[in-house]
């Protein structure tokens, strides 16, 4: 994992230019900007969705051994898998805000 994020990091300070031109409306029209635009909206969403079904696949595996031995807890078990999914969304959040700059 530390070694995909190194090659993305030196990938991004070869291929980015120092300033990318912006038109009057805030959007960026620098081709090598675009591209590694679209590349950082491309690794948000899959890292936030990769995080979130291992977060679901451990609390989800806990959840169910909590509930065979107190089926009272199923409402709060709930929740906490739910927050645990949440990730995937704030992930798809920050890609689409990434992608509406271009």
């Amino acid at each position: 994992m530390k070694g995909v994020t190194l090659v993305l990091v030196f990938a991004a300070l070869f291929f980015a230019s120092a300033a990318p031109a912006e038109t009057e409306a805030g959007k960026i029209t620098d081709s090598k900007a675009v591209g590694m635009g679209f590349m950082a909206a491309a690794v948000v969403v899959g890292l936030g969705t990769l995080a979130a079904g291992i977060a679901v696949g451990l609390t989800g595996s806990a959840a169910i051994g909590a509930l065979a031995e107190k089926p009272e807890l199923m409402g709060k078990l709930l929740i906490i898998i739910g927050l645990a999914e949440g990730i995937a969304i704030y992930g798809l959040i920050v890609g689409l805000m990434i992608l509406g700059k271009f």
